[in-house]
């Protein structure tokens, strides 16, 4: 039953990231990397950007443990409670938006062109509209994830992403319209989205929806809970966000160009290295709560950490070697010009090096989260973001580099943050092997060059990613532990 559950949920997020993926392809098909294309990234990310910064995260991690310890009619009252703040937020937030639409232009789109600016301005209004309709998603969204429908979660995604493409493709249709027109056809399927999510996310509430509240004992946690599981959850989505805010000083279509390169290291960071940290955080919580001996704690997390990093230097090695295959199978379609093309695929690759990093900074957050001491990694993460802020550059390649030099940062305070144990807790054969085989992948591209027929990259990119695995397989018995579990 177990193994079934977990193969139909890891499907269904397949099919999500999947989807959502063809989204961001249909967009730039549609666009190109334009300053349209960025008006059009702008408004579809907006409202679920901020809702997962402000709500998401967050609500997971508060209320999944305070619903454990409720009652049925309790959980639903707290529901109720939360749903009329959020809605009440949502709307003191769309309205802020609303209202600066201007000024939040010129800060998350800066290189737009004046005559594009109506437009923008536009566009912000549609997302400012979906907010509370995001942030109301969100709440629901943890509630099916603390009843563990996973098809009601992942499906969720599904509907909010087939909707977009159809709105895209509608625009797509219209070439020659004018940028207002296009934006008002996009804020519209963008609403019709959103509302049809809630809907979906309704229909699958209705085994419990009916469950009498009971007002008793179902306080929400206090505002300092909040504080921190918001920060937690938030500022690590807010990196990039700004990196691509910033990049979008470059010109018109560098935001899109941005997006797009950090698309090719997104996909394989949330599929495989915090999918192996999801998978890890029972484990490791179990491990570290009992009354067991210290190496068999150290078994456990050692081998997480070991396969977070192999498969963050494999897929570094196959986007080392494949980027421009990837990149023209996923956004050189349409209206999409080949310089902007190589331009995503010479950032995915430098976005590709980030990869090591965030897979040993996933892992160890999941160790200080199942021990409740995650101020050092919010305090890390906030550093980094005024880091970002204040030294950021506006060229796409140098935000690229910038983000890895930060990532690493933040990897090296979590991994002091964890402290006592680490020396026994790193896999180190698996670190220094899967780190030589990825350097070797990068030896052979320097002498032998990357081929240049896009099969061929496919091919040897899929070479590349075989013989890290191959190499960490063979001189790592953490990794070989670890994909036996």
């Amino acid at each position: 039953m177990f193994l079934r559950a977990g193969i139909l949920s890891l499907a269904l997020l397949l099919a999500s990231r999947l989807l959502g993926l063809a989204r961001e392809s249909v967009q730039a098909a549609a666009f190109g990397a334009t300053g349209l294309g960025d008006v059009a990234v702008l408004m579809l990310s907006l409202p679920d950007w901020l809702a997962g910064v402000l709500a998401s995260g967050g609500l997971a991690y508060v209320l999944l443990p305070a619903w454990a310890r409720q009652g049925a009619g309790q959980v639903a009252a707290s529901q109720r409670r939360a749903a009329h703040g959020l809605l009440l937020a949502g709307c003191v937030g769309a309205a802020l938006l609303a209202a600066l639409h201007s000024l939040a232009v010129r800060a998350l789109a800066g290189g737009l062109p004046g005559e594009l600016l109506p437009a923008a301005e536009a566009a912000l209004l549609w997302s400012a509209a979906a907010l509370p309709l995001a942030l109301l998603a969100s709440l629901w969204a943890t509630r099916l994830q603390f009843e563990r429908d996973f098809v009601g979660l992942y499906g969720a995604n599904l509907v909010v992403n087939l909707l977009v493409i159809a709105a895209l493709v509608e625009v797509a249709w219209l070439a020659g319209g004018a940028a207002e027109a296009a934006v008002h056809v996009l804020g519209a399927g963008l609403l019709a989205a959103m509302a049809a999510r809630l809907l979906w996310l309704a229909w699958r509430q209705r085994p419990f929806a009916g469950v009498p509240q009971q007002a008793d004992g179902s306080t929400l946690p206090r505002a300092p809970v909040w504080f921190w599981a918001v920060a937690s959850a938030g500022l690590p989505l807010a990196l990039p966000f700004v990196a691509r805010s910033l990049a979008s000083q470059q010109g018109p279509g560098a935001l899109a160009t941005f997006n797009y390169g950090w698309k090719l290291a997104e996909l394989p960071l949330l599929l495989a290295v915090q999918l192996v940290a999801t998978l890890a955080l029972g484990p490791i919580a179990q491990a570290l709560g009992r009354a067991a001996s210290r190496d068999e704690a150290a078994l456990t997390i050692r081998r997480g950490f070991a396969l977070a990093w192999v498969l963050a230097c494999a897929s570094a090695a196959g986007l080392a070697v494949a980027a421009p295959a990837l990149a023209q199978l996923l956004f050189g379609w349409g209206r999409m010009q080949g310089a902007a093309l190589q331009q995503v695929a010479d950032w995915g690759r430098i976005a590709a090096w980030g990869l090591l990093p965030q897979a040993l900074t996933a892992i160890a957050l999941t160790i200080l989260a199942s021990q409740a001491r995650m101020r050092a990694a919010v305090a890390a993460y906030a550093v980094a973001l005024v880091l970002l802020l204040a030294y950021g550059p506006r060229d796409g390649a140098a935000l690229m580099v910038w983000l890895n030099v930060l990532f690493t940062g933040i990897c090296v305070v979590t991994l002091a943050a964890v402290g006592e144990g680490l020396r026994l807790w790193l896999p180190w054969r698996a670190l220094a092997v899967a780190g030589a085989a990825l350097l070797a992948v990068h030896a052979i591209l320097a002498l032998a060059g990357a081929p240049t027929h896009l099969v061929w990259q496919f091919v040897a990119g899929g070479l590349a990613a075989l013989l890290v695995l191959a190499a960490s397989w063979w001189g790592s018995a953490d990794l070989r532990a670890a994909l036996r579990r």
